[in-house]
């Protein structure tokens, strides 16, 4: 514990020390960013950015419990240029875990509770690792809505080249017209092949115009893309979607 005490002190000490021997381009700031959780035990834990950057809180204003693979929504202030093997130290002023989920497979069996009802797609786009959605969605009803990605087991594959997966969601039933966004990410590590450096994708979505297809290359082995920066925060909340 005194040496757990004693590392924090001096994080602490470097970081306020850099700060007050520099301008304050770039510091200061608050920003919103997506990031992928890395615990490091208890209480503790670093972010991976999409375009690679590894950052490490040393302040936060909320408290906040890490999962392994996590994805979350950052609300930070850069602190400090890199200490060690982060790029930044950091400071959370708020946190909010995107719905994380694994693709699934779609069966006769799990059909009508996977659904296929219309929904907005925003953005869709790939990045560290995952496959991230911007929706736009119905929202209300009896009961949160259910979202997912799915493997459809139950029609051919159109071809050995491309991976095809459907957008898939349940409203339950609602028919309220107030839209709110949502925002999901899908972990495609599954889908890497030994080997190759990325793979196709081709996304089935129901949209309220009709049915449309997107296309992704998932780029993986590869130099990190650019993250994006200043991401809009979506005002729909964990228990609103699954």
């Amino acid at each position: 514990m005194k040496k757990n005490l004693l590392t924090i002190a001096v994080i602490l000490v470097a970081c306020f020390t850099f700060l007050s021997s520099c301008d304050n381009s770039g510091y200061y700031e608050r920003r919103v960013n997506i990031a992928t959780v890395q615990p490091r035990g208890g209480y503790a834990y670093s972010l991976l950015f999409d375009d690679g950057r590894h950052l490490l809180p040393v302040a936060s204003a909320v408290r906040y419990v890490p999962r392994e693979n996590q994805r979350v929504l950052l609300n930070f202030t850069i602190l400090s240029g890199r200490y060690g093997e982060f790029d930044h130290l950091i400071r959370v002023n708020d946190i909010w875990n995107i719905l994380t989920k694994q693709v699934v497979e779609l069966t006769t069996e799990n059909a009508e509770k996977i659904g296929d009802d219309p929904v907005i797609i925003n953005r869709m786009w790939e990045g560290g690792n995952f496959l991230n959605v911007s929706f736009r969605f119905n929202w209300g009803g009896i009961r949160p809505h259910y979202i997912n990605l799915v493997k459809n087991t139950t029609v051919e594959s159109a071809s050995d080249d491309v991976i095809e997966l459907e957008f898939r969601h349940n409203a339950y039933g609602s028919t309220n017209s107030f839209n709110r966004d949502g925002l999901v990410s899908f972990d495609l590590r599954p889908f890497q092949v030994e080997g190759q450096d990325e793979v196709r994708l081709a996304i089935r979505v129901n949209e309220p115009t009709g049915k449309r297809v997107i296309e992704i290359v998932y780029r993986y082995n590869q130099e990190v893309q650019e993250t994006i920066e200043d991401f809009p925060i979506p005002v729909i909340t964990s228990d609103e979607v699954y």
